[in-house]
C-alpha cells in the first residue's frame, strides 16, 4: 500500500529533533557505529504511556523494504523500493533532514527484489555512511555509493558480477558494509572472494581472501576484532563463522556449522571473544580467539547451543548477558554469556519475530506485528515498562531494527520513517 507523499509534522520543528550542532553522536550503519546495537544514551523514559512516547514528526518516502535508518549529522538514510515520492516502483537510496523528517534527496539504484512471496521482497541492506559518502548494498549485490549532500552517485561495483560473489540462500544480499579507515569490506561470499577489502573512494579491490566450499554470503554485517595486537574481521557467511586478517585478508579461522536456510544475525564481540548465532533451530556458540604459531585460531568456551537460535531480529549484549528472540517465535530470552545458560524466556505484548536493541539499561523489542516493548534489560525477569503499537503497521512484517540517539527512537514502517521523543521529562 502506497502512503500519501506528504511530511506530517507532529509537533512544532522547537520541540522536534535537535539541530546538527547539538548531536552528540551519530548511527552510521546497521546496530550503530560499533555494532552492537546498544545506545550510549542515558536519561531516558523509564516507562511509557499506553499510546506510546511523544511521536515528533512521521515522514513518508521510505518505499517498501526493511532496511533501518543510518543517521549521520543532520540526515537521515535508507534504502527502499516503490517510494510514495516516486513515479516508478524502483529501489531508491533516499535522505531525509534529522530535525523535521522532511525528504531532502533521492537516487535511483536499481529495480526493486520481488524474488519469494511478498512478505519477503524488496531492499534490507541499512547504508553505511562515511566521510561524506553513502554506501549501499542492494539484494542484487550492487554495492552503490554516493555523495550524502545531494545523492550523486560516485561509483558502484557489481558483487557477483566483478566479484565473484554468491549467496547462501534465495533472499538477496542485505549485508551493511564495514568502513575501517580508507577500506571499504563487505562479503561477496564466493569461495575465492568470500571477504574482500576495496578502496572507499574508489571501489577499487585491495585484497580478497578465498574460502574453498563456501555456500556464499550470509546477511550479517562485518564486525572488528582486536586480539593480541592483531585486527580481525569477524563475519558469519552460509558455512558459519570465520575470522580474516585486516591487513592481508588471510584467512585465520572459520567454525563451519551445518547447512541451514539462511545464517542472518550480525556476531557480537567482546575482546577475544565471539559469539554468533543462526536460526531455524541451530543455535548460538561462544569462541575464544587465540594465538596459534603466527595466525589465530578459535576454541570453544560452548558449542551451538539451540535454545540460543536467533533468525533475523539479532541479539544484543548487556553485561554479561545477551538477549535476542527465540528463533523467531516472539519470545524473548535473557541468557548468561559466558554459560550459554537461559535464565529467563518469556512471551511479551507482541508476536511473531523480535527485532532488539538497548539503551539506558532498557531493551527496545520490535515485534514483527507491529508492536513496540520496552523491556529492562534484567537477568532476574521479563518486565516490560511500555508497550504500543506503530502506526501504520500491519501490511508487512515490522522487521526493520529499532535505533536510538541522542534521546530519539526512529522507527522504519514500511514507506515511513517515524521519529520519538524518548528523554525522561
Amino acid at each position: 500500500m502506497r502512503c500519501a507523499p506528504a511530511v506530517t509534522i507532529l509537533l512544532a520543528l522547537a520541540l522536534a529533533c535537535p539541530p546538527a550542532a547539538g548531536l552528540a553522536g551519530d548511527w552510521p550503519t546497521f546496530r550503530g557505529a560499533d555494532r552492537t546495537a546498544v545506545a550510549p544514551d542515558a536519561d531516558l523514559l523509564e516507562t511509557w504511556p499506553a499510546e506510546g512516547p511523544t511521536l515528533l514528526w512521521e515522514a513518508a518516502g521510505a518505499g517498501r523494504g526493511y532496511a533501518s535508518p543510518a543517521i549521520v549529522g543532520d540526515r537521515v538514510y535508507t534504502l527502499g523500493d516503490g517510494l510514495s515520492t516516486a513515479d516508478d516502483t524502483d529501489e531508491y537510496l533516499s535522505c531525509f533532514d534529522r530535525a523535521s523528517g522532511k525528504q531532502l534527496w533521492k537516487t535511483k539504484t536499481g529495480k526493486p527484489w520481488t524474488n519469494g512471496q511478498e512478505s519477503w521482497q524488496s531492499s534490507r541492506g541499512t547504508p553505511t555512511v562515511d566521510g561524506g559518502l553513502v554506501y549501499v548494498l542492494t539484494p542484487f549485490g550492487l554495492l552503490v555509493a554516493c555523495r550524502a549532500k545531494d545523492g550523486r552517485e560516485v561509483f558502484r561495483v557489481d558483487l557477483v558480477a566483478q566479484l565473484g560473489g554468491k549467496k547462501g540462500d534465495s533472499w538477496g544480499y542485505s549485508e551493511s558494509v564495514l568502513i575501517d579507515g580508507d577500506a571499504l569490506v563487505c562479503t561477496p561470499g564466493g569461495e575465492q572472494a568470500v571477504m574482500v577489502a576495496l578502496d572507499k573512494h574508489s571501489g577499487r579491490p585491495r585484497w580478497s581472501c578465498p574460502l574453498p566450499g563456501c555456500r556464499g554470503a550470509g546477511h550479517s554485517s562485518i564486525v572488528v576484532a582486536e586480539v593480541k595486537g592483531r585486527r580481525v574481521y569477524v563475519q558469519t557467511t552460509a558455512s558459519g563463522a570465520m575470522g580474516v586478517d585486516a591487513r592481508t585478508g588471510t584467512l585465520l579461522w572459520s567454525y563451519p556449522i551445518e547447512q541451514t536456510t539462511a545464517v542472518i544475525p550480525t556476531p557480537i564481540v567482546r575482546g577475544d571473544l565471539v559469539f554468533f548465532a543462526a536460526g531455524y533451530g541451530r543455535g548460538g556458540a561462544l569462541l575464544r580467539q587465540v594465538p596459534d604459531g603466527a595466525g589465530l585460531k578459535v576454541e570453544e568456551v560452548y558449542g551451538l547451543n539451540r535454545e540460543l537460535a536467533n533468525k533475523h531480529g539479532g541479539v544484543v549484549l548487556v553485561g554479561d548477558h545477551l538477549y535476542g528472540d527465540s528463533d523467531d517465535k516472539g519470545i524473548p530470552f535473557c541468557a548468561e554469556l559466558m554459560t550459554g545458560k537461559v535464565v529467563w524466556k518469556q512471551r511479551g505484548s507482541g508476536r511473531n519475530s523480535a527485532a532488539l536493541a538497548a539503551a539506558d539499561g532498557h531493551l527496545y523489542v520490535r515485534f514483527a506485528d507491529g508492536t513496540l516493548s520496552l523491556v529492562a534489560a534484567d537477568p532476574r525477569e521479563y518486565r516490560e515498562a511500555g508497550a504500543f503499537k506503530v502506526p501504520g503497521s500491519g501490511d508487512r512484517p515490522s522487521w526493520a531494527h529499532p535505533v536510538i540517539l541522542d534521546g530519539r527512537l526512529f522507527l522504519r514502517e514500511g514507506d515511513r520513517i517515524l521519529c520519538y521523543d524518548v528523554r525522561a521529562k
